[in-house]
């Protein structure tokens, strides 16, 4: 039997405890991201830990996650984002989040 290797993308949201905020990005290797994240590793995130991974979406395409992590961080893909996940966010004390959804 094969073993064929199928390469995914990951759209993933973290949730950093010290500023409140959201961190969108995108990457080929979830859990390796994330250990680098919480580890401290990565540049974006290394002041604002702890950070906690909140949401994440696979594509099969590159180019296809390339254009969902852009989405999200926009206007309109935010705010979706935002009623989407308004019970974790909340539950996180997000402080920009609407609790009437």
């Amino acid at each position: 039997m094969r073993n064929i290797k199928i390469d995914m993308y990951y759209v993933y949201i973290l949730f950093c405890q010290k500023d409140g905020k959201l961190y969108i990005r995108f990457t080929s290797d979830l859990k390796k991201r994330v250990l680098k994240h919480k580890s401290g590793f990565v540049l974006a995130t290394k002041h604002r830990g702890p950070v906690r991974l909140i949401y994440y979406e696979a594509y099969l395409n590159e180019d296809d996650a390339r254009q969902r992590e852009k989405y999200l961080k926009g206007g309109k893909g935010h705010s979706e984002l935002k009623i989407q996940l308004v019970h974790i966010l909340g539950k996180l004390g997000y402080k920009y989040v609407n609790p009437r959804y």
